[in-house]
């Protein structure tokens, strides 16, 4: 399987597991689970060809684990980024790790020295566990920049911490207060 054809498969489906499953008539739970042939089907309105060998792939071969497929393989959702208001995942509420990092573009460093971290569209602000996820998750953006959060400390102040199935920590805000740095890293 073409490495293109995964590529563009991948983003349809964060596309529409994440913001727009309307866009082709596909019905999520208010887990974000939804069934794997009307995605299929969808899909094909779209003219996209896609397969449950070319979702499979999909879901396999993801460093970050965007995907997953219900233990029945009928449904698919992706693990956490949503900003359909349909969704809303029931992640348990962890104690975080001392520091955590966003990975962002240095374009938005002045909106975030203005109100903090927020989630904007999305559900919650999502936190990485190094700096090299970090960088690779800010470079999307532009030339990125790290800002280091003192997580456990937000936690300990009663601001809650999830941890997705893909790692990705997320919380719903972070105050000026908690952030330090802003490293950026030319690519």
């Amino acid at each position: 399987m073409k490495s293109k054809q995964i590529n563009e498969a991948s983003k349809f489906l964060s596309y529409v597991l994440r913001h727009e499953p309307q866009a082709i008539g596909l019905q999520l739970d208010s887990e974000g689970w939804g069934n794997i042939d009307s995605l299929i089907a969808g899909a094909a309105k779209e003219g996209l060809n896609l397969d449950m060998k070319l979702i499979q792939a999909i879901v396999s071969s993801s460093d970050k684990r965007r995907f997953s497929i219900s233990e029945d393989g009928l449904r698919i959702r992706a693990v956490q980024g949503h900003s359909t208001p349909t969704v809303s995942l029931q992640h348990i509420e962890k104690a975080p790790p001392d520091f955590l990092y966003h990975g962002t573009a240095t374009r938005f460093l002045e909106s975030i020295h203005q109100q903090g971290l927020i989630a904007g569209s999305r559900h919650y602000v999502h936190l990485s566990h190094d700096i090299p996820t970090a960088i690779a998750v800010g470079q999307r953006y532009g030339t990125p920049v790290v800002l280091k959060i003192e997580a456990l400390r937000m936690h300990q102040q009663g601001f809650k911490f999830f941890e997705a199935e893909n790692g990705v920590w997320l919380t719903e805000h972070v105050p000026l207060i908690f952030l330090h740095g802003n490293q950026s890293y030319p690519t």
